[in-house]
């Protein structure tokens, strides 16, 4: 039972890697379905190691504004940016 449970964590390893990188579809496709052979789970490990993470994207719900200088998130009746105290302009949507 050992043995089994350390082959499949072997043979996942590159999925494991690449959990939290932007392809990992792709890379736990490949490790799946051709990581049998050797070279499909050396590719596959090479994706999960070169691959880039993935940023988060935030939503944002309600009326606020972004900074256009240092990028800091403050209310829409705000006057002047909290973070770096540059003057907010209105925009477009404001």
């Amino acid at each position: 039972m050992f043995f089994f449970a350390f082959g499949l964590l072997a043979y996942f390893l590159p999925s494991i890697i690449g959990h939290e990188k932007r392809s990992f579809a792709g890379i736990f496709t490949l490790n799946l379905l051709l990581g049998w052979t050797v070279i499909g789970w050396i590719v596959a490990l090479i994706w999960a190691c070169t691959d880039e993470h993935r940023v988060p994207i935030y939503a944002v719900n309600g009326p606020n504004r972004f900074c256009c200088r240092c990028g800091a998130m403050g209310p829409a009746a705000a006057q002047y940016c909290w973070a770096c105290g540059q003057r907010v302009i209105q925009g477009l949507h404001g």
